[in-house]
């Protein structure tokens, strides 16, 4: 047995056991992957796939047992490696961070700013996408650190902790007639169109559940991921925007006006994220406290152990 065959097992699983993508993944053969998979089987005297022919179309009972443990394998043997950097190399090595593009175009700029005063001979990689996404990434080791406000909780494999608390505005051009003195309602809203976020983005659930509540319909004409998209199209005028409060800023959103609509919306709160059971190293620690000072060390452990942290 040997953690190339382990691998080969562990990939099969995640992309859905096409093999041809495994081999690019491993950066091998797809002979090469059939001859590791089928030798760890040979090895444990049992199948770990159903197979067409050739081609491996699901896990067996036998490895719908085995392959969370192999998980388990390979993820304690990166822990191990961790370890040894952190005793070795305390100040190198590599950090990950996923997050949503608002996260990573907004809230994460000045933590990113300040730890890399801290840390100059640390690489960061920052990666954008769906809060799916970002969790995805953080099951398979892509990311060590996720930053949400959808999903992250979705997932038994990772460990979540609040961070921030956000509202919604409303933004629109100078001259807008929700700009006038009166209050700024759903009904108001409803009666412009509309653009947003996509669904399961940057608290959309909050701004669908509060037209629902209300009996009211939206005009919608134009959802994107990122609040610069948004903020384009209202400036051309096709309809007025519903974004995450500290997405607009008055220094360079000059074509625009805000207009705070946490009456109207519920609180969103953001979430950190990390892979159950993994070793963080202490630079990991020291971004995590960087972005949300609540995050302690001694906050995070606690939380890795299963104990209960509140959304303060």
């Amino acid at each position: 047995m040997n953690f190339q065959q382990l691998r080969s097992v562990r990939e099969a699983v995640r992309c859905g056991f096409n093999l041809t993508e495994v081999s690019k993944v491993l950066h091998t053969s797809q002979p090469g992957v059939s001859r590791q998979i089928r030798e760890l089987e040979e090895e444990l005297g049992v199948d770990l796939f159903v197979r067409a022919g050739k081609r491996l179309t699901s896990l067996t009972a036998v490895g719908e047992v085995v392959a969370p443990i192999v998980e388990r394998m390979l993820n304690d043997a990166e822990n191990l490696r961790r370890v040894g950097e952190e005793f070795t190399q305390a100040v190198h090595g590599r950090l990950s961070i996923a997050a949503t593009h608002s996260q990573a175009r907004y809230a994460l700029p000045g933590a990113v700013r300040d730890f890399r005063q801290r840390y100059p001979q640390v690489t960061l990689n920052l990666h954008q996408g769906s809060p799916k996404q970002v969790a995805e990434m953080l099951i398979s080791g892509e990311a060590d650190i996720g930053i949400a406000t959808e999903a992250l909780t979705q997932y038994d494999a990772l460990v979540t902790l609040p961070c921030y608390r956000w509202t919604h505005s409303v933004i629109v051009p100078p001259g807008h007639p929700l700009l006038d003195s009166g209050p700024l309602t759903l009904e108001r809203l409803s009666e412009f169109p509309v653009i947003t976020y996509g669904p399961g983005y940057t608290g959309r659930l909050h701004i669908d559940e509060a037209f629902q509540a209300s009996g009211l319909d939206f005009n919608l004409v134009l959802t994107a991921m990122d609040a610069d998209v948004i903020k384009t199209y209202v400036e051309l005028g096709l309809g007025v925007g519903i974004v995450a409060s500290i997405a607009f800023d008055e220094d360079r959103d000059r074509n625009l006006r805000a207009i705070d609509a946490r009456h109207l919306f519920a609180v969103n709160l953001t979430k950190l994220a990390v892979r159950r059971g993994s070793f963080l190293r202490a630079f990991v620690y020291d971004f995590i406290e960087t972005f949300a000072s609540p995050l302690k060390p001694e906050v995070v452990e606690a939380a890795m152990r299963g104990e209960h942290i509140g959304d303060q």
